[in-house]
């Protein structure tokens, strides 16, 4: 998030060197729920020691209303390997990757 932060913030010096005025929070979409919460949640940050440095640089711009953080829901056909979900979700996904269940009836 760091690095996107950077990213978004660079280009609203851009805009600004060709007199545009950024009025709304620039938004950086995440899909991590925790990582969002880190970043708004001011007790949060006491709990994370070794990324001090960034995410006061988050809260930073958070409180000054230059960034925001709206949550995104992504899925990703990895996820069936990693997460626990549900029958129609499993089923989409092993869809899409032209695997068959094994425990399926036949």
């Amino acid at each position: 998030m760091t690095i996107g932060i950077c990213e978004l913030l660079w280009i609203r010096s851009l805009l600004k060197d060709i007199e545009y005025e950024q009025k709304d929070a620039m938004k950086l979409y995440c899909d991590n729920k925790s990582a969002i919460e880190i970043a708004n949640n001011p007790v949060q940050h006491d709990r994370t020691k070794h990324v001090k440095i960034d995410t006061h640089s988050i809260k930073e711009k958070i409180e000054d209303d230059i960034i925001a953080f709206p949550f995104v829901k992504v899925e990703q056909l990895a996820d069936i390997l990693t997460k626990a979900g549900a029958s129609k979700a499993l089923n989409n996904s092993l869809d899409k990757l032209i695997m068959c269940d094994i425990h399926a009836s036949t």
